[in-house]
């Protein structure tokens, strides 16, 4: 009964909001987030600890409006999550254009697969789907939502436009596949990662448990990493999905010494994007929850 009341919400949302004029889904979107924050004071510590970590330098002012606009960004990416059956070929330069697509192609056109370094940023959601639709469908990494029904429902939606999950059971074996046949994989990349799959780098001035996962595929295939990420424009008016050059990685032939500096390399082109829009990051994650053996724990909530 409860998995199935909670699909019934999750679905009237997801229906309600992509029936809605998109203006009025945002408004109400936003509104709905920022009732669920106020309700969940663990995430709001959380958001706290880390802005203060990351710019100790800000005011109280400055970090509250800092929340405000991520809150507002999370409901507008709900908003766009919801309107994934509208959106076409056709019209979905009305909602997000291409930016340093050249990058991309570059990336590709070495012919050993892209791996599509993103994070929890600006519109995530929507620029995987929308460069779908540009005619450059992905597989991207998933983890199983607990509630298969909602699970079915999301990535109902997010394979709408051609895209093509790959859970974690499978990873291993379909991205080296993926790569050989020059495809392309999206990989978000800014979460606390479970220490056996990761590494300690410099994230913010203070040591993150990041996955080594890009930088072993990366160094295995030859595929080339490729910064992008979505985030609005209030000039345009639209969402910008804006591609980087390809990270030049460390080759030593020191393999642990080279996966150390190239995820300290990518966890870098995460922060400046992240610096650069900070209002469209997702400050509510515990980023900093592992810590290195000795070291006291960032969110202490008692």
């Amino acid at each position: 009964m409860k998995e199935w009341l909670e699909y019934a919400a999750v679905w009237l949302i997801v229906k309600g909001l992509g029936l809605l004029p998109r203006p009025a889904a945002r408004r109400m979107a936003s509104a709905l987030t920022r009732f669920l924050y106020v309700l969940l004071p663990r995430l709001q510590k959380t958001a706290e600890i880390n802005l203060r970590l990351a710019f100790p330098e800000w005011t109280d002012a400055q970090r509250r409006s800092v929340i405000g606009g991520m809150l507002r960004h999370l409901g507008w990416m709900a908003v766009e999550f919801a309107r994934f059956p509208t959106y076409t070929r056709q019209n979905i330069e009305q909602m997000i254009v291409l930016d340093g697509h050249e990058n991309f192609l570059e990336g590709q056109g070495r012919g050993k697969g892209v791996l599509y370094l993103t994070g929890h940023i600006g519109a995530w959601e929507l620029s995987s789907f929308a460069h779908a639709l540009y005619g450059f469908p992905l597989h991207y990494l998933a983890r199983p939502i607990e509630n298969r029904r909602i699970d079915g429902l999301v990535n109902g939606y997010r394979c709408l436009s051609g895209n093509q999950p790959i859970f974690k059971n499978e990873s291993a074996r379909v991205t080296i596949k993926v790569l050989k046949d020059a495809g392309t994989i999206g990989i978000l990349a800014d979460q606390n990662t479970m220490p056996s799959e990761s590494v300690f780098v410099d994230f913010f001035g203070k040591a993150a448990s990041t996955s080594t996962g890009i930088a072993r595929l990366a160094r295995r295939t030859g595929a080339a990493v490729v910064p992008g990420y979505a985030v609005w424009d209030e000039p345009l008016g639209r969402y910008r999905l804006r591609f980087e050059p390809p990270v030049e990685l460390t080759r030593t032939g020191d393999e642990e010494s080279d996966i150390l500096a190239n995820t300290q390399k990518f966890a870098k082109v995460l922060e400046e994007v992240i610096r650069k829009y900070p209002d469209q990051w997702v400050w509510i994650h515990g980023r900093w929850n592992t810590r290195p053996n000795g070291e006291p724990p960032v969110y202490d909530f008692s």
